[in-house]
């Protein structure tokens, strides 16, 4: 299932990580199966890139430095059209039981995934099912 999404879609994703070298993988990775990458290693960077460049996509951490994620999602659902409906994947290693990821649930993310129990593959595997949605 190699894919080369730059051939027909070119979509394009941001990486939203403080953790730089898991960030470097995705970006690496999501490069590799032909996505255009964007990359930001904080909350407050994320929101702006994601605003200014309109990304096709968004990977999201929820523990960030500046802004953490919830309200990273929360700005982009608050915003103009594309922000309501930009496919977001968040990605964190909070447990299931966190009373920060109930807030998740209100701003309508597209996929959740623990970091702990998925892999990279997983990760671009998820990402490339936002691109086959209809949001």
């Amino acid at each position: 299932m190699n894919e080369n999404w730059a051939d027909k879609n070119s979509k394009r994703v941001l990486v939203i990580e403080d953790e730089s070298l898991f960030r470097k993988i995705l970006v690496e990775k999501l490069a590799r199966e032909g996505f255009d990458t964007l990359e930001a290693a904080d909350g407050t960077e994320g929101l702006e890139l994601a605003m200014s460049e309109k990304p096709d996509a968004i990977l999201l951490d929820l523990l960030l430095p500046m802004m953490n994620g919830i309200e990273v999602l929360k700005k982009l659902r608050g915003t103009d059209e594309w922000g309501k409906n930009v496919p977001i994947v968040i990605l964190t290693n909070l447990d299931l039981d966190d009373p920060l990821l109930r807030e998740i649930s209100k701003n309508e993310p597209s996929y959740y995934l623990m970091k702990k129990d998925c892999d990279i593959n997983d990760v671009i595997l998820k990402v490339k099912e936002c691109f086959r949605r209809k949001y």
